[in-house]
């Protein structure tokens, strides 16, 4: 064959494409289990933030995922998760959110305790700007200026908010300087993540109530 011919480039082309695409497929197939491991992973250690629990490596996180996550669901309208954790007795919620930053989406994870009120949080995005919006990940000192802050009033009304100017050190927290587009999503997204909890809150709140020791001692 005539090596210089249009036929024979064609034809060595389409064998030299067929080829990368076998070795390709191939690759992809042989790595798939260790990417989706990684990326359960890397769920579990997210999780793992927003209960505060930080700084371990892949078998560290594995083992203490393990023994704090005691059941996970997953509703079956939006696919939106929860997993019921227990650390130190306490009985904490962790709630998955998802919404849409500057550049892309965002999401995270937020832990509620017994109260309804924040026991942590964890925050990831996309594409965000290095240094601004992608602080929402990055800083954790943001993420913890949401630990102790009221999700819901008495109503069950999500007041959880990220703000310009805080006006209520309770129920809201700085936006991320900077960042105002990626911190109102980061606001609308705890808005609509939390909105399918309201019974969850009022619920737990009347709970709290309830279980508090509210006898009065009498001096005798």
């Amino acid at each position: 064959m005539n090596t210089n011919s249009n036929s024979y480039i064609i034809i060595y082309s389409a064998i030299l494409v067929v080829i990368v695409a076998f070795l390709l497929a191939f690759v992809y197939k042989a790595l798939k289990p260790m990417q989706d491991a990684n990326v359960a992973l890397d769920v579990k250690k997210q999780i793992l933030y927003s209960l505060n629990i930080r700084n371990l490596d892949g078998s560290e996180a594995e083992a203490k995922y393990a023994e704090v996550v005691k059941a996970e669901k997953e509703n079956e309208d939006n696919g939106q998760k929860t997993y019921e954790c227990q650390i130190d007795g306490k009985d904490i919620t962790v709630v998955s959110l998802k919404g849409m930053g500057l550049w892309g989406g965002i999401s995270g994870y937020l832990a509620i305790d017994e109260k309804g009120k924040v026991y942590g949080a964890y925050f990831n995005h996309e594409g965000e700007t290095a240094g601004l919006g992608a602080e929402i990940k990055d800083s954790q000192a943001w993420q913890e200026k949401f630990i102790g802050k009221q999700i819901w009033d008495e109503n069950g009304n999500v007041v959880l908010s990220v703000v310009k100017k805080v006006e209520d050190a309770a129920t809201q927290v700085d936006c991320v300087t900077g960042a105002t587009l990626t911190s109102n999503g980061v606001d609308a997204m705890l808005k609509d993540g939390l909105k399918g909890f309201q019974i969850y809150a009022v619920g737990r709140m009347l709970e709290t109530v309830a279980n508090t020791d509210s006898t009065k001692v009498v001096e005798e």
